[in-house]
């Protein structure tokens, strides 16, 4: 009997936003087969530290992306970045209004095979919420000026909602990373995600990585989840 082909694991970065190291591990061991990335973010990165990088990673050597959005005056930034080089993650991210010298250092400090993302506006704002920080929108807007400031800067990687990417594309052109957060299955509960979209329409509009994390990882079985979307992604493209 003839093999069946091996499936290229879907363009995912699965959020293991879990309540300790050991479970991390299982979903991240459960997701493997099916999807290219996974994500590890503050509060999981803070309370285990560089050990949670090796942990996730396991056996498979997926891609890690490593969400720890910094935002500091650029020598902080730079020292950051340089240290967590060392860990090997695929994708790094700052802040976009850190401003160009701080983008510019994490990238200089940062492994050149770290691409250093930057963050332009959290999903989670809305457009009221951005008048009272007092950034200036419509949120479209505001992201198409952080993302033409961090590609000058050096980001190779920018992290928008789905609402936004299709403009940002069309901003900063080819050859940068779209990551979009905010992406949930037709049907899903939005959860605390201001600005959302389905997998489908953001790769569609432009995205290159889905950020994805609880409808996977609240699932009973997340890789029977993981595998869902990923093929429901294959089916439309």
């Amino acid at each position: 009997m003839t093999p069946a082909p091996l499936l290229t694991p879907a363009p995912i970065a699965v959020a293991l936003d879990a309540p300790d190291l050991e479970t991390a591990a299982q979903w991240a061991a459960l997701v493997t087969p099916h999807v290219s990335t996974v994500k590890v973010g503050l509060e999981l990165y803070l309370r285990y530290g560089p050990d949670v990088i090796a942990s996730v990673r396991g056996a498979s050597g997926v891609q890690v992306f490593l969400d720890l959005k910094l935002h500091d005056i650029p020598n902080t930034v730079a020292g950051a970045s340089r240290a967590v080089s060392r860990l090997r993650p695929a994708i790094l991210t700052v802040h976009a209004a850190g401003g160009p010298a701080m983008i510019r250092a994490a990238v200089e400090a940062a492994d050149p095979q770290t691409k250093i993302a930057a963050v332009t506006i959290l999903t989670s704002l809305s457009e009221a919420d951005l008048a009272r920080i007092g950034l200036v929108g419509p949120a479209d807007d505001a992201v198409r000026r952080l993302a033409a400031l961090s590609v000058e800067s050096g980001a190779k990687g920018l992290v928008c909602s789905p609402n936004e990417v299709s403009a940002v594309r069309a901003e900063v052109g080819e050859g940068i990373t779209l990551i979009t957060p905010g992406v949930r299955p037709a049907g899903a509960d939005t959860q605390d995600q201001a600005r959302v979209a389905t997998p489908e329409q953001a790769l569609a509009d432009g995205a290159d990585l889905l950020v994805i994390g609880r409808p996977i990882t609240a699932s009973p079985d997340p890789g029977a989840a993981a595998a869902a979307i990923a093929s429901s992604l294959r089916r439309a493209s």
